[in-house]
């Protein structure tokens, strides 16, 4: 029985370029996945520090704000979430409206400038209102005149505005809390560079609502790391059937064999 072309065409072995090219795809494919999920797991390590680094920063006691000579080296990593206190009086004629999704609903968070005594300013997140009160006169009894002290948690500056809609200062639309931009917007001077988040104290007519901080990091890691690992072996596995086909084609190529 002659065998047809096409049937002797698929038991050839692979030749040589062929299989240099399969074997270094190979180790470069399983040294990419090993690789990424090996960094995957540094990432998780280095989430689950800094989420018990912030847990740390929340529960300890409230202390004085940054003095304006570190706000330059005020970062995320090393201060948001820090739980701090602040005194003076708030500027409620400058308060700014920016939209909000909360667990109570959708409505506005109300950034209200707190004036230090040492001519500072920093920007306090006093809470949530509803739709219906985003107008002062609706909630008269919670704009404070006089000192005050806030105590609530550091929060650094959202620029620009959030996913897919910027910002309107001139339009005084707000979708982000920006300071750089509220405090231009307000004419604010000395402003911090990160605003406070107020904690959940009630203020005279219940509004605004605070103590709605939301703190959550997203952690996936550990999904990634099996996931980049799973492909490696899957890598192998092909390596494997590659070499096994191979050992095969060659057996039957040899004189002799049918």
């Amino acid at each position: 029985m002659t065998v047809s072309e096409p049937a002797a065409e698929k038991t050839r072995p692979r030749s040589p370029l062929t299989l240099v090219f399969l074997g270094t795809l190979t180790l470069l494919l399983f040294a990419a996945f090993i690789a990424l999920g090996t960094w995957q797991i540094e990432r998780r390590a280095w989430k689950l520090d800094l989420i018990a680094r912030t847990n740390e920063r929340v529960a300890a006691p409230a202390a004085s704000l940054p003095p304006p000579s570190d706000w330059p080296a005020v970062t995320a990593e090393r201060d948001a979430y820090r739980h701090v206190r602040a005194s003076g009086a708030f500027l409620n004629d400058r308060e700014t409206l920016v939209q909000a999704v909360t667990e109570k609903g959708s409505g506005f968070w109300v950034l209200t400038p707190l004036q230090t005594a040492d001519g500072t300013t920093v920007l306090i997140n006093r809470g949530f209102v509803p739709p219906e009160r985003r107008d002062p006169a609706t909630r008269a009894q919670g704009q404070i005149a006089g000192p005050v002290t806030v105590t609530g948690l550091l929060r650094v500056t959202e620029p620009k505005g959030a996913f897919l809609r910027s910002n309107d200062p001139k339009g005084d639309r707000w979708y982000s809390r920006d300071v750089a931009a509220i405090a231009t917007s307000r004419g604010l001077d000395r402003v911090a560079p990160f605003f406070i988040d107020a904690d959940a104290t009630p203020n005279p007519g219940g509004y605004p609502v605070g103590g709605l901080t939301v703190i959550a990091f997203h952690n996936s890691h550990l999904v990634y790391v099996f996931t980049w690992y799973a492909l490696a072996l899957m890598v192998v596995g092909a390596a494997f059937y590659v070499v096994r086909d191979e050992r095969r084609l060659r057996r039957g190529a040899e004189p002799g064999r049918s």
